[in-house]
């Protein structure tokens, strides 16, 4: 189903069935989204219902300048940002500045042709998300968007209200901070 399908509904008095395909279409996203950011299940919900509950207060009044789907991972986004300065784990992000200044390459392979290796999928996961915990909040979450939520740079651009370049400057530097880590920890 369309966000125009939503909200079209929506507008109609369906609002029931509007919030159910409202639900249907976004709580996955929503949630994998906000669990990436803060870890632990039960944030995540919490975080969920309040932006869920903020998305269905504020439907009346989308004016439909942005697509709806930026609008809801906006406020998803700005729910777990607050969610984390609340609980003290969060510093301001400013996603203007870089603080990276090494431009280091980090990108020699360690892999030796001929040699076999077996592959443990789920420890390989868990480095990978050891690596995306050393990124800082702003990176990490630009990481997230762009990774694992397939955002283009417009999409990020327009939910998070900054430059398309500052975002893949970001994005940059995170990767290779990723990547530095994972050859270094192998």
């Amino acid at each position: 189903m369309s966000d125009k399908e939503i909200l079209e509904t929506f507008h109609a008095g369906q609002r029931e069935r509007a919030f159910v395909m409202l639900m249907e279409a976004y709580q996955q996203r929503i949630y994998y989204h906000i669990r990436r950011m803060v870890k632990r299940h039960e944030d995540a919900d919490d975080i969920m219902q309040n932006t869920f509950l903020k998305i269905w207060n504020g439907l009346p009044n989308f004016r439909a300048e942005s697509q709806l789907f930026t609008w809801i991972y906006r406020i998803a986004t700005n729910e777990t940002i607050s969610f984390l300065q609340h609980q003290g784990r969060h510093t301001a992000i400013s996603f203007e500045q870089n603080e990276l200044q090494d431009d280091t390459d980090y990108s020699p392979s360690r892999y030796v042709p001929g040699d076999s290796y077996e592959i443990d999928e789920e420890a390989l996961l868990q480095k990978l998300q050891r690596a995306i915990d050393t990124l800082p909040d702003k990176q990490k979450l630009v990481f997230h968007m762009r990774y694992y939520d397939g955002l283009s740079y417009e999409q990020m651009s327009e939910i998070l209200g900054t430059s398309e370049g500052a975002l893949k400057a970001n994005y940059h530097h995170a990767v290779r901070k990723i990547e530095k880590f994972l050859l270094e920890n192998d």
